[in-house]
Parts: structure tokens; C-alpha cells; sequence
């Protein structure tokens, strides 16, 4: 008969009635009853096979009692304060810590939103300038303080399974690939190639850049000293050009890429001298970068927009098709309007669309560029209304004849000595009327517009 008489009767009854202490005393004694081996145990006066059954129900006891406890104190929690609730998790903060934004998360959470590749704050949706975490020592005071006024024990922080077991490796790999960059040339070039093709394939690693002030640096170092011109180096700027259009891609990336110094100077020298390849992905770079408005004037008064004019005037088709793109986010920005005009931007889109080049895309940058005084002079001395009206007639692509008739409407109403080629345009063709009957809303309106303006009787002053 047992004399501590603590689990004679059903395990998880007894468990209802005896605290944690009592379960492992009596576990301690049928252990060391176990370890030992008698034949029949003096204190327990149990035999060997029943001190086994007996543990394995004292733990069975044990882990229930603790599972209660703890669905104990996760309905406590229900009613915890909004503000004690992690924004990502839902649940009460057992590691409150603060971002760069200023806001608060618990840190299994929050490491794991940026492990993920995520350089945003989940609730301002802010670039984050950096990944550090900082301990909010008042916040976790004041969970502490309601958990002891409730009587319940804050559980310990939770540790969220890697989502990607390779993210260590794929670290040093990321460290080891930085520091050959600055080795050899042959090293340099192994690990240009490296990071070039894995920010392609693995998030994590776009992800890593971020986490350092110092890594953008340390990859873009070895062009600072190259002279584009020695062949020997031209894959080597390819790669780390390419590695900074995927970095980009990435959109928490952004804005620390355009701010790292010379990150932009470089990105210009290689869409002036580099394989077509590499200028190529340096104005598709220019173009995902100049998705935030702040990039859009920083890359404006870098002097970007012409070199990415020059590569639109070259006419490689590959690499055209980047240079329109990044033009037209560029010149959303009014400043970058001016720019695009003055670095020539208008002869070149015409004599593209002449050529029935990208149409689209030049015809809708033209469009853009329209409202600016100097494009619009500058459009009616290179011919652009007979060039115009020549693509309403050709196109049947309701979007183009749109943007056409829409720069028309801003010559006519700026130029009136282009009045008689659109009256003239209109009798012979009538390219107007068919617009202000069949095309878009917008079409028609400023097709009328144009109709009503140059159809006005000419006031002439008349003498006795």
C-alpha cells in the first residue's frame, strides 16, 4: 500500500486536488525508486513495473494540471488592453519591442514579418531605415504590473519555427559573398554573380540588404574604380547592376538604394557606358526606384533623364522599352517635366513615333510632357500636328488617338498659328469630326474643343 497515498485513486481526479509541488515530490520518489530497482520500494511500497505505471501517470497528471493552468490564463488574457496586444499576433505581448516607425510589437512577430523579406512597418505601411529592435521597457512594465494585479503569470516570449531553415547559412553565405567583393578581381566577379542570381531566386537574400547600412556600399564599391571602358570589367558591372534592380524590386529596398551615396551616380555612368545589357537594367532600376514620389525628384536633379533619353535615341528595343518607362514615372514630378524638355526629350519622341516605335509609351509620355510651355513650342516648330494627325488616321488603338487628340487641344490652344493646318486637316479628312463622333469620352471632348476653337469667325476690323 502506498503510504503517500497521493495517486491512489484516478491520476487526473488527484490532480485536481494537489498542487504542482506535490506532483513532482511524488514523481522525484517514483524516479529514484525506478533509478534504483528494489524489488519492492520502502518508501513507496511499490514494486519496480508499478513505479512506471505510476510515473507515467504522475506526468500524464502533471502535464493536465499545467494545460489547465495555462487555458487559465489564456482566457485571462482575452480581456487584456487593446494597446497590450501585439498588432501583428493579436495576442498579449510577452516581448514588446520598437521599430523604426515608432511602433510596437511583440518580437516573435515582428522577426518574423521581416524575416519574411518584409522592410515595412505592418501597420504605417513606412519604410523602415532600419531593422533594429528596441526593448519598450514601459510597455512591458505595465503588462506585468496588470498580469500580477490579475493574479496571472505572463508566459515567456514565444519562438516562432524558422520559416526558412537556410536563412543562417543563407547569412554568411550573404556576409562571405560582401567581403570577396572587395578581394581580388576574380573573387569580385564570383561573387557578383552569386548575388546576382540568388536576390533573383531567394527573397531573403533581397531582405538581408536592408538589415545594413553597409551592404549597399560594399556591393556597389568595386565600380567606384573601374574604368567602364576595360572590357575585362563589363560582366562584372553587369552583375552588380542587375543585383540592384532586384534589390529594388524588393519595395522596402527603395528608398534606402536611391539615398545610398553614389548608388545613383554609378547607376548613370553604367547607363552611359555599359553593355546594353547593363543599360538596360540600370533605367529598368531607375524606373522601380522612381516608384516612390521622394526617388522621383532625388533621381530628377541627379540628371538621370538624359542619359535615359540618349538610350531611347539609340533605339535598342530592349532596352527602350525600360528608358520610356522610367522617363514616364520620372515626369509625373512637374520639376522632371522641365528637365525631360530641355535635355530633348520632345525630338526624340516625335521622330520614335514617326518611326512607329513603342508608340504607345512615347505617344502617352508625349502627352505628359504637354503641359509644359516649352514642349508645346517645341512640338509645333518640329512638326508634331501633321505628325499627329497622321497617327489618328493609321491607328485604331482608341487610348493613342486619345493622347493624340489631347496634344493637339494643347497646341491649338496655345498656337494659333497652327489653326490653318487643322482647318485644312479637317476639310480634307475630316480627322476631327470622325474623333469628336467615335472616340473616347475625353476624345470627343477635346475634339469638339478643338472644332469649336479653329471654326471661330476671324474679327476684322474694318475703315470708313
Amino acid at each position: 500500500m502506498a503510504k503517500s497515498g497521493v495517486l491512489e485513486g484516478d491520476p487526473t481526479a488527484a490532480a485536481a486536488k494537489v498542487t504542482t509541488d506535490n506532483l513532482k515530490k511524488e514523481l522525484q520518489r517514483l524516479v529514484k525508486s525506478i533509478v534504483e530497482e528494489p524489488s519492492a520500494d520502502e518508501e513507496t511500497g511499490f514494486g519496480f513495473t508499478d513505479c512506471i505505471d505510476r510515473a507515467t501517470r504522475t506526468l500524464q497528471a502533471l502535464k493536465d494540471l499545467k494545460h489547465r493552468s495555462y487555458n487559465n490564463t489564456s482566457s485571462s488574457f482575452d480581456s487584456s488592453p487593446q494597446e497590450f496586444n501585439c498588432p501583428l499576433s493579436k495576442e498579449i505581448m510577452r516581448d514588446p519591442v520598437i521599430i523604426s516607425s515608432g511602433k510596437t510589437y511583440d518580437r516573435a512577430s515582428i522577426q518574423k514579418w521581416l524575416k519574411a523579406g518584409n522592410r515595412t512597418c505592418p501597420k504605417t505601411q513606412q519604410v523602415l531605415s532600419h531593422t533594429i529592435l528596441t526593448p519598450n521597457h514601459l510597455v512591458r512594465e505595465m503588462i506585468t504590473q496588470w498580469c500580477k494585479n490579475r493574479g496571472v503569470r505572463l508566459p515567456g516570449p514565444l519562438h516562432y519555427p524558422d520559416q526558412n531553415p537556410a536563412t543562417e547559412p543563407n547569412h554568411s553565405l550573404f556576409l562571405s559573398l560582401l567581403n570577396k567583393l572587395s578581394s581580388t578581381l576574380p573573387d569580385q566577379k564570383e561573387a557578383a554573380s552569386s548575388l546576382r542570381s540568388l536576390t533573383k531566386r531567394i527573397p531573403s537574400f533581397r531582405a538581408f540588404f536592408g538589415e545594413s547600412n553597409d551592404a549597399i556600399p560594399q556591393l556597389l564599391a568595386p565600380l567606384s574604380g573601374i574604368n567602364n571602358e576595360t572590357e575585362t570589367h563589363r560582366d562584372l558591372q553587369e552583375d552588380l547592376i542587375t543585383t540592384l534592380l532586384n534589390l529594388s524590386i524588393h519595395d522596402s529596398n527603395k528608398k534606402l538604394v536611391a539615398e545610398t551615396p553614389n548608388a545613383i551616380p554609378i547607376l548613370l555612368d553604367a547607363l552611359k557606358s555599359g553593355t546594353i545589357a547593363t543599360r538596360s537594367n540600370a533605367a529598368a532600376t531607375l524606373f522601380t526606384l522612381s516608384a516612390l514620389d521622394s526617388n522621383k525628384s532625388l533621381i530628377g536633379k541627379s540628371g538621370a533623364l538624359k542619359p535615359l533619353i540618349d538610350l531611347l535615341d539609340e533605339g535598342h528595343v530592349v532596352a527602350m522599352k525600360d528608358a520610356a518607362s522610367a522617363i514616364f514615372n520620372l515626369c509625373i514630378v512637374h520639376e522632371n517635366k522641365s528637365r525631360a524638355v530641355r535635355d530633348g526629350a520632345i525630338s526624340v519622341l516625335l521622330k520614335k513615333i514617326d518611326e512607329r516605335v513603342h508608340v504607345d509609351e512615347l505617344l502617352a509620355i508625349l502627352a505628359m510632357l504637354s503641359s509644359n510651355q516649352h514642349a508645346v513650342e517645341e512640338m509645333g516648330d518640329m512638326g508634331a500636328v501633321s505628325s499627329l494627325f497622321s497617327l489618328i488616321k493609321e491607328t485604331s488603338c482608341d487610348r493613342n488617338k486619345e493622347n493624340c487628340i489631347a496634344i493637339l487641344h494643347t497646341i491649338c490652344f496655345n498656337d494659333r498659328t497652327k489653326w490653318r493646318e487643322m482647318r485644312e486637316e479637317e476639310s480634307n479628312y475630316g480627322t476631327l469630326s470622325g474623333v469628336a463622333a467615335d472616340g473616347t469620352s475625353r476624345a470627343k471632348r477635346k475634339a469638339n474643343g478643338i472644332l469649336d476653337r479653329i471654326n471661330r469667325p476671324i474679327n476684322r476690323t474694318h475703315t470708313a
